[in-house]
């Protein structure tokens, strides 16, 4: 799959941190499996960064800009 949506990215990755969070995987197949999470997580990242520039660039061409804030956590 060369390139996956957001939604099959996100479903990797949380198959993967399910995977590593029970415990019972052989090291090298955790470090593996941990290096794709974070590449997932990457991509993850950036689609959502496009996606809110986008929303933030045509609520300004219409006016009506609302600001994203951050969720504090």
């Amino acid at each position: 799959m060369a390139n996956p949506t957001f939604e099959e990215s996100l479903q990797e990755l949380e198959q993967i941190v399910t995977r590593l969070e029970q415990g019972d995987v052989p090291l090298e197949e955790a470090l593996d499996a941990f290096q794709k999470g974070m590449v997932l997580s990457k991509q993850c990242k950036d689609t959502l960064s496009k996606a809110e520039k986008s929303l933030t660039k045509m609520m300004t061409e219409s006016n009506e800009e609302i600001p994203f804030e951050e969720e504090s956590q």
